[in-house]
C-alpha cells in the first residue's frame, strides 16, 4: 500500500532524514519508534505533504505523492491525526468532526459517520455540542482520531497519540487502536510507548538520528536487546 523510498528531508542546512525507507501493507498496523528528535514526525509531515521532500520517493498502491498537497492525499485515502491533535478549540466536538470529512465527503453521508465515530467514542456522542477546547485531554485525543476517521481513510497515520495522557486513557485509546486494526484498518503508528506499540505492531522500525537502525516484527523488536536497552530499561516487559 504505502511506500517510503529513500526519503530525504532537510529544514534548511539542517538534515533531518536520511534515506528512510519503510513499507506498509494493507490492513498492518506498522510502528515507528525511536528517541525524540529521530525524525518520526518529520517522516509523517513528509508522507502528508505538509513539508517537502530533498529526495526520495513516497507511493501509495504505486503512484507517487510527491508534489501532491495535502488535501490530494487525503483523497486518495491518507488520513494523518497530528501530534498536538490540530483541534479547533473554540468549535463545537461536532464541528470539528464535521470539518473531517470537508476535503473527502463520507462515502455513506457525514451523519453516518459521525454516529460511527460516536459507537466508537460514546463520550463525545454525549459531549458533541460542547466546545472542542473544553474537553479533557483524552477526550480531545478521542476527537482528533475521530476527526481522522470520519472520512473513511485507507490508511490512518497516528503521531504520538499517547501524549500526555493518563494510563487508564492511554489504555482505553489503544483498545480503539486494536479495534481498527481488527476492523481492517491500516495503521501507521508512532508513538514513545514502545512496550504498547511493539507489541500492538504488525511490524515495526526503529528510527535513529534520521535514519532507520533495526526493522522487523513487533515481538522480535520486543525481544531485541537494542531495543530493550535503549527503551524498555532492560527489560521485555514494562514495570
Amino acid at each position: 500500500m504505502l511506500e517510503v523510498r529513500d526519503l530525504s528531508v532537510a529544514y534548511g542546512d539542517l538534515r533531518v532524514l536520511w534515506g528512510v525507507g519503510f513499507t506498509v501493507r494493507p490492513g498492518e498496523l506498522v510502528a515507528l519508534i525511536g528517541p525524540n528528535g529521530a525524525g518520526k514526525s518529520t517522516t509523517l509531515k513528509a508522507i502528508a505533504g505538509l513539508i517537502g521532500v530533498e529526495d526520495g520517493t513516497v507511493t501509495l498502491d504505486g503512484t507517487s505523492l510527491l508534489g501532491e498537497p495535502p488535501y490530494t492525499r487525503i483523497r486518495r485515502g491518507i488520513s494523518l491525526v497530528p501530534e498536538g491533535r490540530g483541534l479547533f478549540p473554540a468549535m463545537s466536538v461536532e464541528e470539528n468532526l464535521e470539518l473531517g470529512g470537508f476535503a473527502v465527503p463520507p462515502p455513506e453521508g457525514l451523519a453516518r459517520a459521525l454516529e460511527r465515530v460516536y459507537a466508537l467514542f460514546p463520550v463525545l456522542g454525549q459531549r458533541r455540542r460542547q466546545l472542542a477546547g473544553a474537553l479533557s485531554g483524552g477526550e480531545q485525543q478521542m476527537l482528533a482520531i475521530g476527526m481522522g476517521l470520519v472520512s473513511r481513510p485507507r490508511l490512518l497515520v497516528l503521531d504520538e497519540p499517547s501524549l500526555g495522557l493518563a494510563p487508564l486513557v492511554v489504555d482505553h485509546l489503544y483498545d480503539t487502536i486494536a479495534r481498527l486494526r481488527r476492523e481492517g484498518l491500516t495503521i501507521l503508528l508512532v508513538e514513545q510507548q514502545i512496550f504498547l506499540a511493539l507489541e500492538l505492531a504488525d511490524r515495526a522500525y526503529v528510527i535513529e538520528t534520521g535514519r532507520i537502525r533495526h526493522e522487523g516484527s513487533g515481538r522480535a523488536l520486543l525481544a531485541d536487546p537494542h531495543v530493550q536497552a535503549a527503551y524498555l530499561g532492560g527489560a521485555s516487559r514494562p514495570g
